[in-house]
């Protein structure tokens, strides 16, 4: 089984640079407080590592 992670959105994408919005999409977060189930690759936690105070890990999974 692969290694997940739950990746939640905290911050909303109002007043941040395009960059920071279209990382969110590519995330699959569009909304407050939603949560998403991926997997846990080098490039998934570079998309988190470059926003941290509009999303936080809440589970490791595998």
């Amino acid at each position: 089984m692969a290694k997940t992670i739950v990746v939640k959105q905290i911050g909303s994408p109002i007043r941040r640079p395009e960059k920071q919005r279209k990382t969110l999409i590519g995330l699959g977060l569009n909304k407050m407080h939603k949560t998403r189930e991926l997997e846990d690759t080098p490039s998934v936690r570079g998309m988190v590592n470059s926003i941290p105070h509009l999303v936080e890990i809440v589970e490791e999974r595998g």
